[in-house]
């Protein structure tokens, strides 16, 4: 409320003291909006839930039976895309709004009784025997299917990461599983690929405009993933960092091109830290080949406080010149 402007009013004789005074009331007393605290309530709520029926049901299984669990989850899980088949406004390719409070939320519940449901199947009676893509795949596809249908954000993240599990699971060997032995090849290049992919089906949304506002959660997650597969690279390559910490710069640079476009200081402070982290291995690493006594621990101990006031003057700046453009 523009209290300056009533105070001119006022003080040009347009608006009485008693008005002057109720106004200024109205505004010290103005409504707090619960709106964010509300909704991480009820967020919770589904979580709760979830996770309170599958307690209860591992505890109680030999009373009661496979198959009424199954008929249970199918049940609420049916229940629940039922009501938001009902409600769910006209499929639109911009951001669509929410009919009423609860409609997200019970789209939420019914994709993870959907996933809970299948991953039940799956473990009980193996209908998918050794194709572990295949039971990945199938919550994949239904995931987006839904997260498109319904505009929602939470569903579109939770098909983002199936679409992670499955990638994995159809490039993994089943001895890698079974010893558990994540150090391979073929988990970093799918990372790096799906990365791409990623970053692309969110380049393309912005670009065709087709649920525009799912752009951020496709870059979110396929940068992180780029960021994480290249410092696993410089890790694993132990004779090859030098060339993964110079992808990763490639990296960070098209990521700050982006920060600076899209005026994003998440984007500008995890590309920030990753960097950071490969540019630590890298100095560290010389560091203690070219001095592997206690002077090599007294440079690394003065290059971790430098190079910390360094990073948080660069953010600092980096936030005012994203502010000011």
């Amino acid at each position: 409320m523009n209290i300056p402007l009533f105070e001119k009013l006022h003080s040009s004789g347009h608006l009485s003291d008693e008005s002057l005074q109720k106004i200024k009331a109205a505004d010290n007393n103005k409504l707090f909006s619960l709106h964010w605290e509300l909704r991480t309530i009820l967020y919770l709520g589904i979580l709760l839930l979830s996770g309170g029926l599958g307690i209860l049901i591992y505890k109680n299984i030999d009373t009661i039976g496979h198959q009424v669990i199954l008929a249970f989850i199918a049940s609420v899980c049916i229940g629940s895309f039922w009501y938001a088949h009902k409600k769910k406004p006209v499929y639109t390719n911009n951001k669509a709004v929410s009919p009423d409070s609860f409609f997200d939320y019970i789209v939420l519940l019914g994709c993870l009784t959907m996933v809970t449901f299948i991953g039940y199947l799956q473990f009980q009676y193996n209908v998918f025997g050794t194709k572990y893509g295949l039971a990945t795949f199938i919550p994949m596809v239904l995931l987006f299917a839904a997260a498109y249908y319904f505009d929602h954000l939470g569903v579109l993240s939770m098909a983002i990461t199936t679409l992670a599990a499955w990638a994995g699971f159809a490039v993994t060997p089943s001895t890698i599983l079974q010893d558990n032995d994540f150090n391979s090849e073929s988990i970093l290049l799918t990372g790096f690929l799906l990365g791409i992919l990623l970053v692309l089906a969110g380049f393309a949304s912005a670009k065709k405009k087709i649920k525009a506002h799912f752009e951020f959660t496709y870059s979110n997650f396929g940068a992180h993933l780029l960021f994480i597969c290249s410092l696993g690279a410089m890790f694993m390559y132990e004779r090859a960092y030098a060339a993964y910490l110079l992808l990763l710069t490639g990296i960070c640079f098209f990521f700050y091109k982006k920060a600076l476009h899209d005026k994003s200081f998440y984007f500008l402070l995890i590309l920030t830290l990753y960097f950071y982290i490969g540019l630590t291995y890298t100095i560290i690493r010389g560091l203690f080949e070219m001095s592997s006594d206690i002077g090599g621990i007294y440079l690394a101990c003065f290059y971790f406080i430098f190079s910390a006031i360094a990073l948080i003057i660069f953010l600092v700046k980096m936030n005012k010149k994203i502010k000011a453009s």
